[in-house]
């Protein structure tokens, strides 16, 4: 009787589970020329295939995350016959009006678990959200997987779906694993990558999907997975067609990972016994993403995060001094001035609380979500909504002063205010230039791409010497006569690609801009062409982080993709120090003192470092 037990136990319970089917459709991309017609069709072909039970869509459900977008891919998924469980990928949360929150109300989570036939199915989210970089997992649905998977039985067999294949394309990739890991992990789902591929990462088989899109073919398609024997068989299925093409079998088994040591790569922080002139006061880790910098107020640090809190925490200690809850998640860097904090939240309001208490002041109501972080001037309180809108309201009665309704697209950066003007970027492919005092439009720019993810819209804008400054991500930096709106010039280098990284030295004889390439160079903001007058010897890994860069005194501040935070001397661009608080993206740095500065990432934590003063 033992030696049975043992063999059974070996073999896996689910071994005597009944066979079933299910179809796995991910990257369906509507909004796409062919999107919903494609997805249309698939969703026919599984209606009339009485064998599957349920459907799985692994991410990338939208093009652009609009909420037209969404409500035509509920529409249509909706006409399933059949159970369906949904995910976002980044399409669905990089370059959405709502900063992801129309994807929760449109399927009512990003996040799913059920249980078929004995095999316990998970899935997540990931962005970026809202900043380009690479894909990370939510920090609260990291708390989530953690959370659900503790109410697991042992050796229950577990399918673990998210848009992502799980390898250091994603910041965090780590962080699912390991939870995982604890766990009997079988198969893993993704999509991303627009075809039929079976990859393997720390032991672990990981499958992704082919688009639904028909690409250059005159059908799209999706795959037919068949859980039978311990076994998982991919059948590419062409939509309202006989084509079918089985492709891959995958053994299921329990790997007994908890049995075994780890040996696979995690993310190095070794620098950190490079630079030990950095001390790290404190750090505060939040359950959700934090996708806002810092702003202070007394001895108070004030931040808020994607579970629609706005906080602050001591400046001593790090403990939370005050909450205020809003109804969105927030992606909306909170301006202090004077006694009062103002911030955006998806949730449509932008939102006046007292510094010292939290408490409400006032709130302003838009159509759509507010993304952009609000500019104050002169008890004038300046942002851009994602409904069309660019307002100033009175900070001390959240009053509309004036209304600009003519924005394309939406509104994600911090605008600039110089010589009365206010400058700033949509989603939308333009660049405004408002007076400030009445809100009418002085001038706007286009690239003249129809392109809207080329647009100048995540930069913060920087201005001296009578010009504006902006990059974006057609790999483009532009100069603006400030006036007039005139491009004085415009220039790409082949090994200088900016993005959406720059800032203004404390001179304002440089703009500093960070490249794709890892390079951080400073043009000249006096010179008739675009000429690099400064090129500094830090060289990082491929950059995609938009943050804006900061100085202080001296010295320059760096936020990266990966956690890594650098000082430069803003005379040689030389090294000052590196830190690394974490893997994930880091929010614009906040120098708060001659010797200090506030650290938020991706990834929820907030860091307050000292370093030694640089002479």
């Amino acid at each position: 009787m033992r030696p049975i037990l043992i063999f059974l136990l070996l073999l896996g319970f689910n071994s005597f589970a009944q066979p079933f089917k299910f179809a796995h459709v991910t990257d369906t991309h509507i909004g796409n020329v062919t999107g919903a017609d494609d997805l249309r069709r698939t969703v026919k072909d599984i209606n009339r295939n009485s064998e599957l039970k349920f459907v799985i869509v692994s991410g990338d459900v939208t093009e652009f995350g609009s909420d037209e977008e969404l409500k035509l891919a509920k529409q249509i998924l909706d006409s399933l016959n059949k159970p369906y469980y949904v995910t976002p990928g980044n399409h669905d949360t990089n370059w959405s009006e709502s900063g992801g929150n129309s994807f929760l109300t449109t399927f009512k989570s990003g996040t799913f678990t059920f249980t078929y036939n004995g095999y316990r199915f998970v899935g997540t989210g990931s962005g970026p959200y809202m900043r380009m970089g690479p894909g990370q997992i939510p920090r609260e649905d990291i708390v989530w997987l953690d959370s659900v998977l503790n109410t697991v039985k042992d050796r229950t067999p577990i399918i673990y779906v998210n848009h992502y294949p799980q390898d250091s394309s994603l910041n965090n990739w780590y962080s699912a694993i390991d939870i995982l890991k604890k766990k009997n992990i079988q198969l893993m789902l993704c999509g991303h990558g627009h075809q039929n591929k079976k990859y393997e990462f720390e032991g672990i088989p990981n499958v992704m999907g082919r688009s639904n899109l028909r690409a250059k073919d005159t059908v799209g398609g999706y795959n037919i997975v068949t859980i039978a024997n311990n076994e998982a068989t991919f059948t590419t299925q062409k939509p309202l067609t006989d084509l079918k093409e089985t492709w891959l079998s995958v053994t299921l088994k329990d790997h007994a990972f908890h049995l075994q040591p780890s040996n696979y790569p995690r993310p190095n922080f070794a620098v950190n016994k490079q630079y030990l002139q950095v001390k790290v006061k404190w750090e505060f880790q939040d359950d959700s993403d934090l996708g806002v910098g810092i702003a202070q107020f007394k001895h108070l640090f004030i931040s808020a995060n994607t579970k629609g809190e706005v906080y602050a925490l001591t400046k001593t200690k790090g403990k939370q001094q005050w909450k205020f809850q809003t109804q969105g998640k927030i992606y909306s860097t909170p301006y202090v001035y004077q006694n009062s904090v103002l911030v955006g939240s998806t949730d449509g309001y932008l939102y006046c609380l007292n510094a010292k208490t939290g408490n409400l002041e006032w709130k302003y109501k838009t159509a759509k979500a507010i993304l952009g972080s609000p500019l104050v001037m002169d008890n004038r309180v300046y942002f851009g909504s994602s409904d069309g809108h660019f307002r100033a309201l009175s900070v001390t009665d959240g009053n509309l002063i004036w209304d600009y309704p003519q924005v394309k697209g939406f509104v994600v950066t911090k605008p600039l205010l110089y010589q009365g003007k206010l400058y700033f970027g949509s989603w939308g492919n333009y660049f405004y230039a408002l007076d400030a005092k009445t809100g009418k439009e002085a001038w706007k720019w286009t690239n003249g791409s129809a392109n809207r993810m080329y647009s100048p819209a995540a930069c913060w804008p920087v201005a001296a010497n009578g010009k504006v400054f902006i990059v974006a991500p057609d790999r483009y930096m532009t100069a603006f006569d400030a006036e007039s709106g005139k491009v004085i010039w415009r220039e790409t280098l082949a090994n200088n690609r900016v993005r959406e990284s720059i800032g203004l030295s404390v001179d304002e004889q440089l703009v500093y801009a960070k490249t794709m390439d890892g390079k951080i160079i400073g043009v000249s903001t006096s010179a008739e062409n675009f000429k690099v007058s400064w090129e500094s010897p830090l060289q990082l890994s491929y950059e995609l982080n938009p943050a804006a860069i900061t100085t202080y005194k001296n010295q320059v501040f760096i936020s990266t993709h990966s956690g890594l935070a650098v000082a430069l001397n803003q005379k040689d661009g030389a090294v000052i120090w590196k830190h690394k608080t974490s893997n994930c993206l880091i929010n614009t740095i906040k120098p708060i003192r001659n010797n200090a500065v506030m650290v938020s990432t991706m990834d929820g934590k907030i860091s307050y470092l000292k370093y030694k003063q640089h002479d």
